[in-house]
């Protein structure tokens, strides 16, 4: 019997494929016969850099000679710039742990430049932890030696301070106070020493914020003229200086936003409070140790996905989290998408002997709790504890109680549940986004 076109035509391999990818940056994804991700990899030129896996010269290169054999398809994200391209790298192989990926499975951070905002004298820092409020953010940055560069050409500008003191303008003592080194050498105005008024400091740090928010032309023009001049002077040491403070300054702009390239992990939270705050709240006889969060992502009503995150003592554990490709229900509808990814976590748990988690958190109302609920229900299995999460006004819903929970905002226990909820939403939405691309990388049964 003759073949039909369809079976004589084999799918392209991923060598013939990597030359279809643009020539923009973006990221990459090598999946093995499985469709199991292995590798993900940035790039400022998507066919080039995918396509030099498959040269001979691949074959001696010890860091992919070994793996490079078991990949037979490869995708692509694209990315707006190269700084996009590596964020976004950094972020996928964080939630996906690629086998062959040894670097950025950690949970190491890109920094971010710190602003405070509730102080008399608002300081400027360099931090990996940024804090959760009272401060203005600027980052990801994706080169830590880049950043605390420009930091210090900032400093230079506006004068700020780096210190940790806590100053206060009404405290006269503050005058008898010796300023640092910075000062003598006219890179800080001291507040310390109180040598500058709150106002006036405060309008320093608005001059600065408005530079970062990308009203820096003056300045830069500034800068420019006067390496020109200093250039046309035969001061050349002067010139080559400017030349590298301008650098530092224009590497500003090779930085992410806290929307796109949110890190959750980077802020501050303390596990241990938030879970002995969450005994307490939803009356456990223990403290628990493991949460499953669970959020739904779709895209007007076309290829619905949920997420399940686990945590572990308060904190990430990314070897359990699994996405679900949404199987059995037709358009938009929530409340059936949660009842089947609960279900089959709760299967796939079973047939493992594995034990179920302490706390089920749902993204959602009433609604989404009692669909969580029926999953368990249905498989005629007693639920452990359940309980939902409504973002709006952050109530916690448990079941058998008609009123909410509503806790402090400050609250550990709140800002647990908080991490769990908003982690599985993004977890949901980067699967989501990715499912735009291919149909699936992966998932749980």
């Amino acid at each position: 019997m003759p073949e039909t076109q369809s079976q004589a035509e084999a799918a392209p391999g991923p060598a013939d494929k990597v030359r279809t990818f643009p020539t923009s940056p973006g990221v990459y994804l090598m999946k093995d016969a499985q469709g199991r991700v292995i590798y993900i990899g940035k790039a400022k030129n998507l066919r080039n850099r995918a396509g030099s896996y498959f040269q001979k010269t691949a074959e001696v290169d010890k860091r992919i000679k070994d793996w490079i054999g078991e990949v037979t398809d490869v995708e692509y994200l694209a990315a707006d710039s190269e700084v996009d391209a590596l964020l976004m790298e950094a972020r996928l192989i964080k939630d996906i742990q690629p086998i062959h990926n040894a670097d950025l499975k950690d949970d190491k951070s890109f920094p971010y430049l710190q602003i405070t905002t509730g102080e008399d004298f608002p300081r400027v820092n360099f931090t990996r932890e940024p804090l959760d409020r009272g401060v203005k953010l600027y980052g990801p940055f994706p080169r830590a030696k880049s950043l605390r560069g420009a930091i210090q050409v900032l400093q230079r500008i506006f004068k700020f301070r780096t210190c940790s003191l806590d100053i206060d303008a009404d405290d006269p003592r503050w005058r008898w106070f010796r300023p640092c080194l910075l000062a003598s050498i006219n890179q800080c105005t001291a507040p310390c020493n109180l040598r500058i008024d709150s106002e006036a400091y405060k309008k320093d740090i608005r001059r600065l914020r408005l530079f970062l928010d990308g009203k820096k032309d003056a300045v830069l023009a500034e800068m420019e003229e006067e390496m020109r001049e200093a250039s046309k002077n035969l001061r050349f040491e002067k010139a080559a200086r400017l030349r590298d403070e301008l650098k530092s300054l224009q590497n500003l702009n090779l930085r992410g936003n806290l929307a796109d390239h949110a890190q959750p992990e980077v802020f501050y939270q303390d596990p241990k409070r938030g879970l002995r705050g969450l005994q307490k709240v939803l009356h456990l006889d223990s403290m628990p140790r493991t949460i499953h969060g669970v959020d739904i992502a779709h895209l007007g009503g076309t290829e619905t996905v949920g997420s399940l995150v686990t945590f572990i003592d308060g904190l990430p554990f990314k070897p359990g989290y699994r996405r679900y490709k949404i199987k059995s229900v037709t358009g938009v509808d929530d409340f059936a998408s949660i009842r089947e990814v609960v279900s089959r976590r709760i299967q796939s748990l079973q047939e493992h002997d594995e034990p179920f988690p302490d706390i089920w958190m749902i993204d959602g109302g009433k609604g989404q709790l009692s669909s969580a609920l029926a999953a368990f229900e249905a498989l005629r299995i007693t639920p452990p504890t359940v309980i939902s999460l409504a973002k709006q006004e952050e109530e916690i819903f448990v079941p058998g109680r008609s009123e909410s929970i509503k806790l402090s905002r400050r609250s550990f226990a709140l800002r647990l549940l908080q991490y769990v909820r908003d982690e599985a939403h993004r977890f949901a939405q980067h699967y989501h986004h990715m499912l735009r691309k291919k149909r699936t990388l992966g998932e749980d049964s």
